[in-house]
């Protein structure tokens, strides 16, 4: 493979050199392909050593016509929309289509580069909100930067990019985010508060196994074992935009699918609910909605998450207990075991967390500290016996 440096002159009389490389196509004739033109022959030939260089080790992606916005469309259709679980893929879909291609899709893929995409950044964090009061947090940011991350890696992989640009871009850092739980007490005066009302019983297991309001609300009596007191976590119900309620077997693809203990009076306190869910089964007769839902309306049919929230944000107000939202009741849960002195790594399990590091950073600030001291405390008294 050969090239050489050819000197035009423009209409306006402007002097250009031309990378042209020489090559032999399949059918074995010669082809001639010209490269963008510069303004000194030094700067055409090191742009040529370049090209030359990237095609002999096989890393040359010729350039195209292709924009961001029209790869990212592709990619959103024919990788996203089968590798990743619905609601991943709405979120994705979003950043996508409402941030990323009006601001920068309209850019060639061959000209991308690390300069677009820190513009692209400071754009959101300055003026990213959708009703124009100011920027996107760090963290929101920080999700666009993975999502274009991993659409441009498989750019690389389709040999659309050489490299992929965002690995020379620093991602906002974001703030930790502080989590709020509730004491012991608070825990009570909640389960008391709210013992006869609809979603009580959602509740009650939230705060006894921290599971996640779509398992909960996805738990079916099959996937509880009574005679060994486990809870397997095999399917999440979901409520997806444009769609509602969807059912998502995680069994084989969702990394959170585990077995959680449960104690002898979370058994019981099922038992006397499916007692209830029989005598309702029996009035609606063939009316009902059978899913084998545990947590369900009188006729069978899958709680509303959204409803769920609204309505333990209700209950909250009206006990009078500082505000939590429902996914707070997992928070709790993680809290008062550690503080109980259960290791981080069965409260890791019990969450489904991918690896012990994850639980450590989201409960290290404010549980750990206080271990750290009975920590201390307990060896003072070991040592010296005090």
């Amino acid at each position: 493979m050969k090239g050489h440096i050819a000197k035009k002159t423009t209409k306006k009389g402007t002097v250009r050199y031309y990378p042209v490389i020489e090559a032999k196509d399949e059918k074995g004739e010669r082809k001639r392909k010209w490269l963008k033109g510069f303004k000194t022959k030094k700067e055409a030939q090191k742009h040529l050593n370049e090209i030359l260089h990237k095609m002999e080790i096989g890393t040359f992606v010729e350039p195209s016509k292709v924009t961001l916005g029209d790869f990212l469309g592709r990619w959103l259709n024919d990788y996203a929309k089968v590798n990743t679980a619905p609601r991943t893929y709405q979120g994705y879909e979003y950043i996508i289509t409402q941030h990323i291609i009006p601001q920068i899709g309209q850019i060639k893929m061959d000209q991308l580069k690390p300069l677009h995409i820190q513009g692209y950044y400071t754009n959101r964090l300055t003026e990213g909100r959708m009703d124009g009061k100011g920027g996107l947090s760090n963290r929101s940011v920080l999700h666009h930067h993975r999502v274009l991350n991993e659409a441009l890696n498989h750019a690389v992989k389709w040999q659309l990019l050489p490299i992929n640009p965002v690995n020379a871009i620093t991602p906002p850092k974001p703030q930790k985010k502080k989590i709020t739980v509730l004491t012991k007490e608070q825990v009570i005066s909640l389960l008391q508060g709210t013992k006869g009302y609809k979603y009580y019983y959602p509740i009650y297991l939230a705060v006894n196994t921290g599971m996640r309001r779509g398992e909960i609300l996805g738990l079916r009596w099959e996937d509880i074992d009574f005679s060994n007191h486990t809870i397997s976590i095999n399917q999440t119900l979901q409520k997806l935009k444009g769609i509602g309620l969807q059912f998502r077997d995680t069994t084989k693809t969702d990394g959170s699918r585990r077995s959680i203990a449960i104690s002898e009076s979370v058994v019981e306190t099922l038992k006397r609910l499916k007692t209830v869910q029989a005598k309702n089964k029996l009035r609606f007769g063939p009316t009902y909605q059978d899913h084998d839902l545990v947590f369900c309306n009188k006729d069978g049919s899958p709680f509303d998450p959204d409803n769920v929230s609204r309505e333990f944000c209700r209950y909250i107000k009206r006990l009078e207990i500082p505000h939590v939202r429902f996914h707070d009741l997992r928070h709790t849960h993680a809290t008062l075991l550690l503080q109980q002195g259960e290791h981080p790594k069965v409260v890791s399990e019990r969450l489904g967390h991918s690896t012990i590091a994850i639980t450590m950073d989201i409960y290290s600030s404010h549980v750990m500290p206080n271990m750290q001291k009975e920590a201390a405390k307990k060896f003072d008294d070991f040592l010296f016996g005090n």
